[in-house]
């Protein structure tokens, strides 16, 4: 039975990898594989879904206002048997319940993985979206420096020291964010600010 999957966690947590692996296990058994990412997702290249650890693949982009099933119907001559997205989190929710409606329709499994919420700790509208829809969340989990699980990005200056301020989308890697405990990120707001 096909479902909807969102599988999430901090940066650092091995999803770009696991979005990879997870396409080649399909490929390995002969399925077609529709590999998407969000058009806002450029760290990597415009087409490039790249993971930390060396793995990287060709994926089709999807901008803001794409109807993602009027495009998979479009495509249904050349029918894919699994869809799998990166950086889900950067969809819009129209497009999260796009998604949906190809796992009831075609039932056609979709994979999503993401972040859950920015360095502010809020939810991005497509990981809400995942969370209330979706039929299997799964944490992909990593650990803060102290040894904790992780559940923060925490958006870092040039200095090193946690910020909370600015625009939601940042696009970044080990230079500009750091997997926290929400602990570690609470004191590091509070010594920038003189509090402790």
């Amino acid at each position: 039975m096909a479902k909807l999957y969102f599988r999430y966690g901090t940066m650092g947590s091995s999803k770009s990898a696991q979005v990879l692996i997870t396409k080649f296990n399909y490929e390995e058994r002969g399925m077609r594989v529709w590999l998407l990412k969000p058009k806002a997702d450029t760290r990597d290249g415009k087409h490039t879904i790249q993971s930390r650890i060396g793995l990287s693949a060709e994926a089709e982009i999807i901008p803001p206002d794409m109807d993602v099933f009027a495009v998979f119907k479009e495509k249904e001559r050349e029918f894919y048997d699994v869809i799998i997205v990166d950086e889900a989190q950067f969809l819009q929710p129209h497009q999260i319940d796009a998604l949906r409606d190809i796992v009831d329709t075609y039932h056609v499994p979709v994979f999503c993985y993401g972040l859950r919420t920015d360095f502010r700790t809020k939810l991005f509208p497509g990981s809400m979206r995942l969370f209330e829809i979706a039929d299997s969340i799964t944490e992909l989990k990593t650990v803060c420096a102290c040894g904790r699980k992780a559940m923060v990005n925490a958006r870092i200056d040039t200095n090193g020291n946690v910020i909370t301020q600015g625009a939601q989308i940042q696009l970044g890697g080990n230079e500009s964010y750091l997997p926290m405990c929400y602990k570690c990120w609470k004191k590091a707001q509070n010594a920038k600010d003189g509090m402790i």
